[in-house]
């Protein structure tokens, strides 16, 4: 006699114990995406039960307009001035220009779209939570900038003598202030939180009363714990730290180990293709000089060996010396085997992007954390004074000049490049500034940002310029576009505005979490009712279902629009229609007298053509709703897709897996009237 297994042919209590983990692991990752604090209150207790690092991921949902409230803009595009072959193209370009400057007002997924109402072209802007609604009006409405600019190679201005003495009157204030705290510190050692709230000009740390926290992976505070990183708990430094910004006065609250650092040195040989090098070596030829190096290095030797034959920049002076380093700031390929080291050894070949070496390990010691408290004393530096120096410089040259820009094609290679038409003024200036930046690049701007930055290679004087590189044909006609955005005359006029309040929007979004709820309620209650124990599987897997939709609502993101809640609502109906499918198969099979799992078997077998037929012309419907329609429906068409699409994964697979799992014990196979149609089993089965 075989023994028994579950599930379909073949297929062990082992496999279907695995899958069911599987979903477990599953419903546990949405459910972090999906879920905040406290709904994943599992998270949470796992985390301070087990001392566990299970990531909880705290990202919002994204809104449509009518959500979050915010304002719709139409425009109507004054067409009259372009030619008819260059209309689709520059509204095109208006439509790229609207979105680049609604981008750096930081709303929300803006949403930019063009349309033709008969004669006319209409620019449809849909700016989800936006504050400043006029600021968005007057930034939009403005008629593009096109710029042609050179490198700036005029020499920085130099600061005045009034400049000069404000810096002096403002660091020796810097420093007064500091020795004046540091005195006070010495009084009485506790006082420095009180100093800090009261004069620390450093604003992110002033209102904790200088508090930093642990800072030796901060950026920021890297010279301040190179100073104090060896300072005791509960002490002050004895003095001021100076940076380029501040007088910092420092005191040490607590300390904590944070592994170690080693002092080590190193002798590279590097390749041809590595990275930061530029040795005509092959890789099999840096390979034989490292092994040579390799017989000859010592301890007593290696400094001087490093400085005749390492190729790294700087090793003739330096011996290859790395000084003091902790572990996350080598690559992996080199510190993992530097730290392996003992002291005073030398290692094994290395490879890693830079080439290969061989790492002399001189010295080993602790490494603390410091969680630092400071008031910070602002000194004044050239660089908050002179404005920083612009890289480009403006030419007389700009959009107005331009007759045309279109994409075009090399006659000899068959690239894609973009041709540029200036009319006979243009013609003239683009000929001065061609002839003197040949060999140097001319930037040009839309906006005030670079969109383009070819290199000049002679003199044009012809008024055609051609733009060439590794152009894909959708890249030269968005860059065509965009330069006929601020050359063609295409003013746009505010016709219509739509504003819908945040209040109006929260309450769409309860009344829609009101009715998700008393669906899912319904459903259940339904199923349950229905289909018993199978019903109650179908809502637990409903669970994993939500969960899932949810989380790839924020990870993709999915603008959640009004419409597409209602999409996603009427998804959760349309995920228990595959187990209804099954459930009544498995009446029908059990009723024909079948063994339980023969009979789940059957049942899925046979329903699954149905649901995939189903569902696929569902989904042929989304599609076109999707393409083919306004936003608003499309927000709809794109939730209930995904919803359908998860619908099996959750009637065929979660479902089908843990009745498997259910199928297996005793008690289930006793109890036929846990099963629709069901009625009391024998335990006889075998192999299903």
């Amino acid at each position: 006699m075989s023994k028994p297994s579950f599930g379909r042919a073949g297929m062990s209590r082992k496999s279907i114990n695995r899958r069911v983990v599987w979903l477990l692991v599953l419903a546990a990752a949405a459910a972090s995406v999906s879920y905040p604090p406290p709904l994943n209150w599992l998270i949470s207790q796992a985390n301070a039960t087990f001392r566990t690092k299970i990531p909880s991921v705290h990202a919002p949902f994204v809104l449509g307009l009518d959500l979050q409230g915010g304002s719709r803009l139409e425009y109507a595009a004054d067409i009259s001035k372009i030619p008819t072959e260059d209309q689709t193209g520059a509204i095109e370009g208006v439509r790229d220009v609207i979105e680049r400057r609604v981008n750096t007002l930081g709303v929300s997924e803006p949403l930019v779209q063009t349309a033709k109402a008969g004669d006319e072209w209409r620019v449809s802007v849909e700016l989800a939570g936006i504050r400043d609604i006029n600021l968005a009006i007057n930034l939009i409405g403005e008629t593009p900038i096109l710029e042609f600019k050179e490198e700036n190679t005029d020499p920085p201005r130099q600061l005045t003598d009034d400049e000069r003495k404000n810096i002096d009157e403002t660091n020796a204030s810097a420093k007064t202030r500091a020795e004046d705290a540091l005195k006070r510190l010495a009084a009485d050692a506790n006082a420095l939180e009180a100093i800090a709230r009261e004069s620390s000009d450093h604003a992110a740390s002033k209102a904790n009363g200088g508090d930093l926290g642990f800072i030796k992976d901060s950026a920021e505070f890297a010279d301040l714990f190179a100073e104090v990183k060896g300072d005791a708990a509960g002490t002050v430094h004895p003095t001021i730290i100076e940076t380029p910004a501040y007088e910092i006065v420092a005191k040490v609250e607590e300390t904590k180990d944070a592994g170690s650092e080693i002092n080590a040195a190193h002798l590279l040989v590097s390749f041809a293709g590595a990275v930061a090098g530029n040795s005509t070596s092959t890789k099999e030829q840096a390979r034989t000089r490292i092994e040579d190096l390799k017989k000859q290095v010592t301890p007593e030797n290696f400094r001087e060996l490093a400085k005749k034959y390492s190729e790294e920049p700087g090793a003739s002076e330096s011996g290859g010396d790395l000084g003091w380093f902790g572990q996350g700031v080598m690559v992996t390929q080199f510190e993992e085997p530097a730290f392996k080291l003992q002291k005073g050894q030398i290692s094994d070949t290395v490879e890693t992007q830079f080439g290969y070496h061989l790492i002399f390990k001189e010295d080993e010691r602790p490494l603390r954390d410091v969680r630092v408290r400071a008031a910070f004393f602002k000194k004044l530096q050239e660089s908050d004074i002179l404005p920083p120096r612009d890289p480009w410089k403006n030419t007389e040259l700009t959009g107005r000049n331009l007759k045309r820009s279109q994409l075009d094609f090399d006659q000899y290679g068959g690239s894609a490049q973009v041709t540029l038409q200036f009319d006979d003024e243009g013609t003239k200036l683009f000929s001065d500034i061609t002839r003197r930046n040949i060999g140097k690049p001319v930037a040009i701007f839309l906006d005030g940002q670079p969109i383009s930055i070819p290199t000049v290679n002679s003199e044009i004087p012809g008024g055609t310029a051609v733009i060439t590189g590794s152009f894909s044909i959708a890249e030269a006609k968005l860059l065509a576009q965009r330069l006929n955005a601020g050359a063609l005359p295409v003013p746009i006029n505010l016709i219509a505005q739509q504003t819908v309040g945040p209040t109006l929007g929260q309450d769409s979004i309860d009344a829609s979490l009101r009715a998700a709820l008393y669906g899912i309620l319904f459903v259940a209650f339904f199923m349950l009712v229905l289909y018993r124990l199978p019903g109650l599987m179908a809502v637990i897997t409903l669970g994993l279902y939500v969960a899932v939709s949810l989380a790839i609502f924020k990870l993709v993101p999915v603008t959640l629009t009004l419409s597409g809640i209602a999409g996603f609502i009427l998804s959760i109906g349309i995920a228990v229609d595959a187990n209804v499918l099954v459930f009544e198969r498995l009446k029908e099979e059990l009723r024909l007298g079948k063994p339980l799992r023969t009979a789940l078997e059957e049942a899925f077998k046979r329903a699954w053509s149905s649901i995939r037929d189903g569902n696929a012309t569902t989904l042929i419907s989304c599609a076109v709703l999707y393409w083919f329609t306004s936003s608003v429906i499309k927000g709809f068409a794109l939730t209930l897709a995904i919803g359908v699409t998860l619908s099996m994964f959750s009637a065929v697979v979660a479902t089908r897996t843990i009745l498997r799992a259910l199928s297996g014990f005793g008690w289930v196979q006793r109890n036929g009237w846990l099963f629709p149609g069901g009625t009391r089993r024998s335990d006889d089965e075998k192999h299903v």
